[in-house]
């Protein structure tokens, strides 16, 4: 490990936390909306990485959605709240247990907004009801519909079917983004190089109807063409 990125991932936790902690009284959507996004252009800033918005006009400027997202790296969270920048849309992360208790993202996950997904129980009853209320408190949802990084050569790997579950039961349009650069790598390239600089480019999709019975998945791969 190069001392950039040494010094860059002692910095990434510090901003972390710091904001993990400023986050944990707050209450109010749009202030956490802000927060998060002043977080994510500090660290996108200190990594040398600017997000490019495909399709911006497609973006509702207010209301709440089912928001999904392909998932190929740690920072996708960031490049989303940079495309939303403009909009009043502040969504609940459906996030991996993992994610709770790490000690990098783990203050920051459970106080920015986030609902829990704990695949290792057998009843998901807990999971769904955490959406329902945030939903009912004017929250939209984010996820990764895919359910994990993809860390294969393919473009997109198989959606799981609790997406299409979450937007038909709490009758959320679904609102789909596609990130075209591969993040990781991104990530990579910025920790290697300290002088390079990148962009990001993510797609706007055409929002979806969640009463539409069509596969989500097809839906999603023919709005861009993969």
């Amino acid at each position: 490990m190069n001392f950039h990125k040494i010094k860059t991932a002692i910095y990434s936790l510090f901003l972390t936390n710091y904001f993990g902690l400023k986050l944990k009284n707050i209450s109010d959507n749009l202030e956490r909306k802000r927060l998060r996004l002043n977080y994510s252009k500090i660290l996108l800033g200190k990594l040398k990485i600017s997000v490019e918005v495909k399709n911006r006009e497609r973006l509702p400027r207010d209301g709440q959605f089912l928001v999904v997202s392909n998932h190929r790296g740690v920072i996708d969270p960031l490049i989303l709240e940079m495309a939303l920048e403009d909009t009043s849309i502040f969504g609940l992360w459906i996030s991996k247990k993992e994610l709770y208790s790490s000690p990098f993202f783990g203050i920051f996950v459970r106080n920015a907004g986030s609902v829990l997904l704990d695949r290792g129980k057998s009843q998901m009853g807990g999971f769904f009801s955490d959406i329902k209320k945030g939903v009912k408190d004017g929250s939209s949802i984010f996820i990764f519909p895919e359910g994990t990084r993809n860390k294969s050569e393919k473009l997109l790997i198989e959606f799981k079917e609790g997406a299409r579950i979450i937007a038909l039961k709490n009758r959320l349009p679904i609102l789909p983004v596609y990130i075209s650069t591969h993040t990781d790598k991104a990530l990579g390239t910025a920790l290697n190089d300290k002088k390079a600089e990148q962009t990001i480019v993510i797609e706007i999709g055409e929002v979806i109807d969640y009463k539409d019975r069509t596969n989500l998945e097809e839906l999603y791969k023919k709005q861009f063409n993969i």
